[in-house]
């Protein structure tokens, strides 16, 4: 299933420069209504389990989608809704919060590292080790807990080294058969604040609220700032970045969905081939099961 819409205009283009202020956060309706909404995305789910099982089957490779985004951008429904016709053995979705005290003692993609999906698995990361070179970039105090000796810190390519770590570890993972795939959930101000209020006023939704997330609003523009770069400087053509204009959810879910299916319809995925051996033991076990119907 195609939308009226191609991919290749939300993703990042390695080596070219980025204007994140001029991607726009909000379209057209990619739907004409809540039936064609749901219609659409139930055929895209669908689709996406169907070549997960084949992903499951042949467990050769492994998909990891990673989802970055603003609090409210809407990262938890899209995985919810997306991904809800997936069989949960061939899937793990890890949200990554504040680093435990042990995860601090080791380098800043250990944690993410534990959580790689094995092959045949579809993995989700809802944050994830980006946020290394987001929140801790933006927030100085933060990287002050983070146990470095303060002559790395210091260093003039801190950043730009621990970008070049993440793409070089994304390279090493599509050579070893992990396909990595990357969300941001663009959603503007003006967009947040209204799921924020939204959250305060509705009783269901108060367990969502955190003070933090006002004190993030305070740094929007540095978060931009910090995402441009992010975005720019690990794109690659193995493991791209998608910016997914999210002011409007159904839309996200969508454009999602559609790059979901075409990662997994680019992978090559086919059933795994029985040896002579496994095929005679079919042939035995279908001999036995039709002579003993007991």
């Amino acid at each position: 299933m195609k939308l009226d819409c191609s991919i290749s205009q939300w993703r990042v283009v390695p080596d070219q420069p980025l204007k994140l202020k001029k991607v726009p956060t909000k379209i057209e309706p990619l739907f004409r209504s809540t039936e064609d909404y749901r219609a659409k995305l139930s055929e895209f789910r669908a689709e996406i389990s169907r070549w997960q099982s084949l992903l499951y089957a042949a467990r050769q490779q492994a998909l990891l989608l990673v989802f970055q985004g603003m609090d409210t951008a809407g990262k938890g429904g899209a995985i919810r809704h997306v991904m809800s016709g997936v069989n949960p053995q061939g899937c793990q979705v890890h949200s990554f919060g504040p680093p435990s005290d042990e995860e601090l003692e080791h380098d800043f993609l250990w944690r993410g590292v534990k959580r790689l999906p094995r092959r045949g698995m579809i993995g989700i990361f809802d944050r994830s080790y980006y946020e290394e070179v987001l929140v801790v970039r933006v927030k100085p105090e933060v990287l002050a807990t983070q146990l470095l000796p303060p002559a790395l810190v210091q260093r003039k390519n801190f950043w730009s080294d621990r970008l070049d770590d993440i793409r070089q570890f994304e390279t090493y993972l599509h050579r070893n058969g992990t396909k990595v795939v990357k969300f941001f959930l663009h959603v503007s101000p003006e967009e947040q604040r209204r799921r924020l209020l939204d959250r305060i006023a509705d009783p269901t939704k108060n367990w969502k609220f955190r003070l933090g997330d006002l004190d993030c609003r305070e740094h929007w523009q540095g978060f931009q700032r910090a995402y441009q770069d992010c975005l720019q400087h690990t794109t690659t053509k193995p493991s791209p970045w998608y910016i997914v204009p999210a002011d409007n959810k159904r839309n996200a879910r969508l454009i999602v969905s559609q790059v979901i299916l075409h990662t997994l319809e680019k992978m090559r995925l086919e059933l795994p081939s029985l040896s002579a051996a496994q095929e005679q033991d079919l042939i035995t076990a279908k001999h036995l099961l039709e002579d003993n119907p007991s």
